[in-house]
């Protein structure tokens, strides 16, 4: 057979960019593995994989140009020719659960490749961000789960990371399957381990679970360009990387060019008289503090959760001799996006929060006596600032002299996130480019039959819940597109995360979880993990994983094998008016709904419209909560557990939580007993 229709449609190109990053908070940089040249096999099939069963078997690989190459496994026998490029698969027959099993190939160009130990069994792919990437070893209780992680009926998959501007036909880092054991585990995903630890001895056959994340990656990274193109709203970026592609120097001055646009439309301080930036502002009044890890942790009230634009600036005395000739700025990484600038001059400006930032200070710019540095800094989310050690921080002078800038610095404050909403990712960044993740890290698994996916993202969206609405159908789409247009889609709802309020703020983080449930409400085949009571206000990366798996197991045990099994907590149907009182109706009950510490069901606010809300006392009556509204006769809304990090309390007698949800309030009697509306939210539908 010729090269298949995924392979055909992005052709051998080669071009990748490699790198890494994650969120700080989750572990050191792990470092790129590269992978061996492409082989007869495919880098998927290796000793101990796991290949679906039930579906027919696609398997791939790379040989001379023309070559025949013949394929054995499980006595079945299957020749395929070599096109132009090398490209070659053919496709065995659909098999029943079982193995060991033997795989091999041999090439008429006089390659051979042997694969053992290969079970028949269900796959399933987890990707998304840190808390997919989070490994087993940082979870809670891991000695006790690391002790425990012995099963020769779970395979593990691990795709390094690497990121490539155009597409990729076969893994540009390593990519390895092994067994479970507590020495392959520890570094593998703890919630895609949990999942599959909880849901092998339930179905009884072989698993193969496939890690394949990014910590810090958006949404945008892991779709197809031409599914973005087609999106549409993406066209600037689009065409920057096309020109990147082709002249990488040219596109990075043009995108220096929109973030300077970007600072003078949305940054305060750029646009102050004089700027911050400026040698001639006075920023005596201005706070000091040294400039050293994330400033959420620096113990100052106004920054302790503080996302947007802070500006840093620092004085230091040089000498003539200092000051002649070019120099070298360090000022360590920046959480995210930087504008730097010596003596009124911009010196760099970059985004990515482990990018140390190591800037040229070009000759002329310096003098003798005091230098003025000036750094703003925009933090999208999480930890803010120049955030490395302060003895990192210097100036390394043309003479070779060395001078630090471990000392305070001056701060203020310039605007909030909310103010100045987020700029736009440097379309070739790693983990935030377009593409740059399907291109290098998905697009290689190629026709890999699945089970089901996973999927753990959206914390680095947060801050754009209406566009995240459209990208995640866009992405499951693309990826049945890739698996199966049949393949259940598993969605990780945000979990809680940020300091608890005691006022009704407006929450992104509430209308991301919202956009979640309501793109798995409308699609089929697909279910929610609902999280909201395992996160952590101080941390980004929960270290429950433990739940998390479950409950995706769970889901799973009822969506894919049809058990009937109570499989997620309480879901609304609807939301009705009886005069002062509103009741709100519940499907996925158990035997029946249950509060939590309390007498009263706590998180639920009456909405006039949205962000014009209140708080209300709610009610358990059987198996419906009712909302007092004798003080919100205007509310058209009603939310629950609406905000960054709520506190709320109903469950099912599964011991499964309600989900998060907005609902508009209707008009009519309150059903009494057994109702016989219809959920709004599909939730679980088996698969046909």
């Amino acid at each position: 057979m010729g090269k298949p229709c995924w392979m055909a449609a992005v052709g051998l190109l080669v071009f990748g960019l490699c790198g890494c990053a994650s969120r700080p908070e989750l572990s050191p940089l792990k470092p790129v593995v590269m992978a061996p040249k492409p082989g007869l096999l495919s880098l998927t099939f290796q000793d101990h994989a796991v290949l679906q069963r039930d579906k027919p078997i696609h398997v791939w690989g790379t040989t001379k140009p023309g070559a025949t190459v013949t394929v054995a496994f499980a006595g079945e026998q299957k020749t395929a020719t070599a096109d132009a490029t090398g490209g070659w698969q053919t496709i065995l027959h659909a098999m029943p659960a079982g193995g060991p099993y033997v795989l091999s190939a041999k090439s008429t160009s006089g390659e051979k490749a042997t694969r053992s130990d290969i079970l028949v069994g269900d796959v399933y792919l987890c990707s998304g961000q840190s808390n997919m990437e989070y490994p087993l070893r940082l979870a809670s209780d891991y000695d006790a789960d690391l002790k425990g992680a012995t099963n020769p009926n779970i395979r593990l998959f691990h795709v390094e990371r690497f990121a490539s501007a155009l597409p990729k036909t076969h893994f540009g880092a390593s990519a390895t399957w092994s067994i479970t054991t507590p020495e392959t585990a520890k570094e593998f995903s703890a919630a895609c381990y949990f999942f599959g630890r909880d849901l092998q001895p339930a179905v009884n056959v072989p698993i193969g679970l496939i890690e394949d994340s990014w910590g810090g990656s958006v949404i945008l990274t892991w779709l197809a360009s031409d599914k973005i193109r087609a999106i549409g709203g993406y066209e600037h970026e689009l065409a920057v990387m096309d020109q990147y592609v082709r002249d990488p120097a040219g596109s990075k001055k043009e995108w220096m060019d929109y973030t300077n646009t970007w600072w003078k439309a949305h940054d305060p301080g750029t646009i102050a008289n004089p700027a911050w930036s400026d040698p001639a502002y006075d920023d005596s009044a201005w706070a000091q503090h040294i400039a050293a890890g994330d400033w959420e942790g620096w113990g100052v009230p106004a920054l302790s959760a503080f996302d947007g634009i802070v500006w840093m600036r620092k004085t230091v005395t040089l000498t003539t001799a200092q000051a002649k000739g070019a120099a070298v700025l360090s000022i360590g990484p920046a959480d995210d996006i930087d504008t730097t600038w010596v003596n009124g001059v911009q010196v760099g400006g970059e985004e990515g929060w482990d990018r140390p930032r190591v800037y040229t200070v070009p000759a002329g710019v310096l003098h003798e006596g005091v230098n003025t540095i000036a750094v703003g800094v925009l933090d999208t989310g999480a930890g803010g600032g120049i955030w490395g050690p302060a003895e990192a921080k210097t100036i390394t002078c043309a003479d070779g002299s060395i001078v630090k800038l471990d000392t305070p610095w001056r701060y203020k404050i310039s605007a909030p996130l909310t103010q100045t909403g987020t700029m736009q990712h440097a379309p070739w960044l790693n983990e935030s480019g377009l593409s740059m993740l399907y291109n290098g890290m998905l697009l290689p698994l190629g026709p890999t039959a699945l089970r089901g996916i996973i999927w753990y993202q959206g914390e680095s969206d947060a801050a754009k819940p209406k566009e995240y609405a459209r990208l995640l159908p866009a992405l499951i789409a693309d990826w049945r597109q890739q698996f199966g247009a049949d393949v259940p889609f598993f969605v990780v709802q945000l979990p809680g995360y940020g300091i608890p309020t005691t006022t009704i703020k407006h929450s992104d983080w509430a209308e991301l979880r919202e956009a979640q449930r309501n793109v798995v409400d409308s699609t089929p085949n697909t279910a929610l993990a609902v999280t909201i009571d395992v996160g952590a206000r101080n941390t980004i990366h929960p270290t429950d994983k433990q739940d998390i798996g479950l409950r995706l197991a769970l889901l799973a045990r009822k969506l894919v094998y049809g058990q009937d099994i109570v499989a997620t907590g309480p879901t609304p149907i609807d939301a009705v008016r009886n005069g002062k009182t509103i009741t709100v109706h519940y499907a996925n009950r158990g035997q029946g709904l249950v509060v939590y510490e309390s007498n009263r069901p706590m998180g639920f606010q009456l909405c006039a419209m949205a962000d014009h809300c209140q708080y209300a006392d709610a009610r358990q009556n059987g198996d419906s909560i009712e909302i007092d509204a004798s003080s919100a006769v205007d509310a058209t809304l009603v939310r629950y557990c609406w905000s960054d990090s709520p506190i709320c309390n109903v469950y099912n007698t599964a011991d499964l939580p309600a989900v998060p949800f907005e609902l508009p309030i209707t008009q009519g009697q309150p059903t009494e007993g057994k109702h016989t509306r219809k959920p709004r939210h599909r939730g679980l539908r088996r698969r046909g």
